[in-house]
This record gives structure tokens, C-alpha cells and sequence, in this order.
């Protein structure tokens, strides 16, 4: 991982040293094997979804989150790798940025390949150690061939294998544009209401699947029965791991903020403009079970998302809290997922570990998703492979202890809202953040703004100025200063990937027959 380009003093690395030895020890002692780990990673879910990251609303979306953050930690700067969905959950699962693990853009619902087989995945090492490793919900990581969960390091899978707007189920949720039900005779007729809009946003040839480990089950799915399924299927993994006396790692990756639903049992059904925030209360249900049924200092949850919330989709989309990204908006497009303004990549983050995370705690330290990869393999007691460069930070010393540093430096990559995917265009360096190249993604609307090129780069004071709305002068010591820190930072990463040798390149190729499919003879792929 590069940091910068001077290593700290030497007294700071031995404390720290330290620290995450006493830490480690701490955690070792409140069990007497290795912990069980639940990750769960929310899909476009905005900073602001988390009540308790703005108390004075009073809102009661999130109550079981607000629990966990009651007994354990809550994130106030934590990112996501990548501001869109496929590229975030493969630096998470790989400790690494998408321009080393080769994941820069989505995968499509036939796309032959995905996340680089050279690649090496938390649950794979995980599972070598001992470890029983189940996946439920989200993949979108490849789902052909050798590319699917199962083959990836996980012993179990249930769930789509990508977003839940990518097929057509009988029973839509909400969603911009509505599209429509599958049709029996084998296709869908648009008739939008409001705005005409592309057919391609909706699919309509194939039913949604739901796979369980390598096989369709169930095509089109229903999804308001998925939540049911999920609780169920996590249940079990947990309580027969645990009779089996072996240390598990469960990650759910909900997708329930991509296509709001109304709670399953609402009568009558909340109007629009409430959808979301009932799909955010059913899936802060969903979180509730889990966390109550693994309640034991045995067990560590950390709970965060993969991308901001897709604002194209007006009030089914989430809030971004104060993060709005003013400078881009007022020159038209939306500044959350997609983007590299804080809105696209600040996301909810909440770890609880009863008895060895300290309760009622927040941090303020710079962190990331890719951190979950060393972090979990270094309570686990697992050695990452050492032929491959990292991004992601161990940072025990943070979860357990109150440790108040995190990165130095960290960057967010394109994710298809200005140049070209991955490249990495901004930089954060403590309270500053430096953009090279400025865009948006749709508003709600349709809105697009315009890609920027900035030569010198944009910089802003996050401490001042969360809302990234006026940039630092340029010519100023405060801001020629900061330039040159952040220039020479972006100058070392990026020829510090140049020069990486174990560098993968995801293959990106579609093919109709990579697609899943449960009965190819019947219409939309319906299992019979």
C-alpha cells in the first residue's frame, strides 16, 4: 500500500506496532478460536440512510443499525473503493484498487468472464484457514463458468448474480423508469408513463434469476418473498457453522435500496414517494435478525455499502446527507453514485463485536472497503499471499482500540462519470481533496453535467466545506502546498501500478449464452 512518499517516524511505527499487537491480543482473548465474521454490504445506500449519522432528524429507518452503533463502532469517514457496483465489491473482496484487480466498470448480464481469476479473494483465503464461507445476495462479480461464487472461495450461495433491476420479474418494484412485468409471450412492451425513456433500461428477454450455489432455482424471482429467503438461508448457515464448531464468514450483500419494495406485509402499500424508506426499514429488519441470532462475543458485524445513492432515481433513491457535491451540481448532474464528489463514495459504515469493540464509539479515521480484506485476515490469523500489492490497511488497531489514524492518503477512481474507468482522478489527503478531472452522473431528470479537466487540480477543504462548494484559491500557501502533496502522491501511485507485476485485466466480453437461464425454450428464461 502506498501511503506516501516518506515512511513515518520510526518511534510512531513501533507505537502503533504496538498497539495493534494489544489489540489483536485483546480481541484473541475474548474467544478461544478464531472469530466468525459477518459482512454486510448495502447497495446504494447514502451516507445519510443512517439515523445515526444525523441524529437531530429524529428519523426511525435504521433502528437495528442505530443499535449496532449503540454497541459497537460507527464510521463517520469511511469510503467505498469505487463509486458503482461491480468494481467496489472486487476491491473489497481483494484489498486492492481497480486498476490493479482489473474490475473497472460492470459486468453484464452476459458477460462471459469477471473478477480475474489471478485474483485473490478474502473468502478464499478465509476458507483455506478453516473457515466456512457462505454468500448470500448480490454477486455481480461473474456468474459464467469458473467466475461464480462458489468457485470463488465461497462453500455456499444464494442470490442474484447481479443487480435486481438486471431481469424482468412478474411483480416490479419501484423504480425510474417502471418497467414492466415479464411477459408470458416472451417479451415487454414499453408503455412508460411521464418521460420517454431507452428501452435498455429495462430488461425484458430474460427473467431475474435466483441461484443457489452454480444452479437457477427460481426464474423470474420474486422478489418480495427474497428478504423471507435471505433471513432464512443466513439463519441456517450461522446455527449449522456453529454446530459443526467451525468459525464461519457470511457475506450479504443486500440489494434491497437498488429497486425499493414495500415491506412484503404492508397494507395498504406506501405511497411513492415513502417506498424507499420502507425498503430501508426492511432491510434494517433483516439486519436486526442477523445480528440478534449472532449476538456473542464471538462474532464480529461490519455493516456498510458499496456506492452512494443512484440519484437518477428521484425519491427512490437514498440521502447523501451533507455531502452534495455544490460545485458539481450547480453546473447541472447529480453528484452521488458514479462520482468521485463525496456523495458517490462516503458511505454508512457500523462495526459491532460485543465485548471487544468498545461500545458507543465513533471514529473519524480515513478509512476504506478495501481495509476489510487485511483487517478480517489478520484477526483471523490469515497471511495475505505476499506476490501481490495491496491498497487495503489493517486496521485492527482502529476497530478494537480507538486508534484515531487512518490512511494518508486515499484515492477514488472513475466510475463512469468523467474520463476513463478507474483511472484515478481524485485524491484525499487528510481534511483536503483534490480533483484532476470533475463530472457527473444523471440526475434525477435526466440532467447531465459536463466533464472538466483541471490543470491545476480543485481542491477543497472537506473540514470547511463538506459540501464541496467553493474550492481553495489557487495561489495560496494553503493551496500551492497542498498541490504539491497530493500531485506527488497521484505521481507515485500510479507508477507504483505501472510497475506491479501481479496487475490483472478483467475480460469484459458478452455473450448471449453466458446468460443465466433456467429453461432456454420458455419465455424469459421461466423455470418450470
Amino acid at each position: 500500500m502506498l501511503e506516501g512518499l516518506a515512511p513515518r517516524p520510526v518511534c510512531r511505527m513501533l507505537l502503533c506496532g504496538l498497539f495493534v499487537h494489544l489489540a489483536s491480543k485483546r480481541a484473541a482473548g475474548a474467544h478461544n478460536k478464531m472469530p466468525n465474521f459477518i459482512l454486510i454490504l448495502a447497495d446504494d445506500i447514502g451516507w445519510g440512510d443512517l439515523d445515526v449519522n444525523h441524529p437531530e432528524q429524529k428519523a426511525k429507518n435504521t433502528p437495528n443499525l442505530n443499535l449496532m452503533a449503540e454497541q459497537g463502532l460507527r464510521f463517520s469517514d469511511f469510503h467505498s473503493p469505487a463509486s458503482t457496483c461491480s468494481p467496489s465489491r472486487a476491491s473489497i473482496l481483494t484489498g486492492r484498487y481497480g486498476l490493479r484487480n482489473g474490475v473497472t466498470h460492470n459486468f453484464a448480464v452476459s458477460s462471459v468472464a469477471g473478477l480475474p481469476l489471478s485474483e485473490v479473494t478474502l473468502p478464499q483465503l478465509l476458507q483455506k484457514a478453516g473457515y466456512y464461507t457462505a454468500m448470500i445476495g448480490k454477486w455481480h462479480l461473474g456468474h459464467n463458468g469458473p467466475y461464480g461464487p462458489t468457485k470463488r472461495g465461497f462453500d455456499y450461495y444464494l442470490g442474484i448474480p447481479f443487480s435486481n433491476d438486471m431481469g424482468c420479474t412478474d411483480h416490479p418494484g419501484y423504480d425510474i423508469p417502471q418497467c414492466l412485468g415479464c411477459d408470458s409471450s416472451g417479451g415487454q412492451t414499453m408503455r412508460l408513463r411521464g418521460s420517454e425513456r431507452q428501452q435498455t433500461d429495462c430488461y425484458s428477454k430474460v427473467g431475474l434469476p435466483l441461484m443457489e450455489n452454480s444452479r437457477v432455482v427460481e426464474q423470474p424471482l420474486n422478489l418480495w418473498n427474497l428478504t423471507r429467503q435471505y433471513r432464512s438461508a443466513a439463519l441456517r448457515t450461522m446455527r449449522e457453522a456453529r454446530e459443526r464448531g467451525q468459525p464461519f464468514f457470511l457475506y450479504l450483500a443486500l440489494a434491497h435500496m437498488h429497486v425499493p419494495l414495500a415491506p412484503p406485509l404492508a397494507t395498504p402499500s406506501p405511497p411513492h414517494s415513502r417506498a424507499y424508506a420502507a425498503s430501508l426499514q426492511e432491510m434494517d429488519r433483516l439486519v436486526g435478525s442477523i445480528r440478534s441470532a449472532s449476538n456473542k462475543n464471538d462474532t464480529l458485524i461490519w455493516f456498510t455499502g458499496d456506492n452512494g445513492p443512484w440519484q437518477k432515481k428521484c425519491q427512490y433513491a437514498g440521502s447523501t446527507g451533507p455531502f452534495k457535491g455544490k460545485w458539481q451540481t450547480k453546473r447541472g448532474g447529480s453528484s452521488a453514485k458514479k462520482t468521485t464528489w463525496e456523495g458517490g463514495h462516503r458511505v454508512p459504515s457500523v462495526a459491532c463485536w460485543p465485548g471487544v469493540i468498545p461500545a458507543n464509539t465513533t471514529s473519524a479515521a480515513l478509512l476504506s472497503g478495501m481495509d476489510i480484506f487485511p483487517t478480517l485476515l489478520s484477526l483471523a490469523g490469515v497471511t495475505p499471499p505476499s506476490d501481490r500489492r495491496y491498497d487495503g490497511m489493517d486496521v485492527t488497531s482502529v476497530l478494537l482500540g480507538g486508534e484515531k489514524t487512518g490512511h494518508k492518503v486515499l484515492f477514488h477512481p472513475n466510475s463512469g462519470a468523467a474520463g476513463r474507468f478507474g483511472d484515478l482522478q481524485t485524491v484525499r489527503a487528510g481534511k483536503y481533496k483534490a480533483f484532476y478531472m470533475t463530472g457527473s452522473s444523471e440526475a434525477c431528470g435526466g440532467d447531465v453535467g459536463t466533464q472538466e479537466l483541471h490543470d491545476p487540480p480543485l481542491i477543497f477543504d472537506l473540514e470547511r466545506d463538506e459540501a464541496e462548494e467553493t474550492p481553495l484559491k489557487v495561489g495560496t500557501p494553503e493551496y500551492q502546498e497542498t498541490a504539491e502533496r497530493v500531485t506527488l502522491w497521484r505521481e507515485g501511485l500510479l507508477w507504483d501500478i505501472a510497475t506491479d507485476p501481479s496487475v490483472s485485466e478483467a475480460d469484459y466480453t458478452t455473450d448471449d449464452s453466458a446468460t443465466p437461464c433456467c429453461e432456454p425454450t420458455r419465455p424469459v428464461c421461466r423455470c418450470l
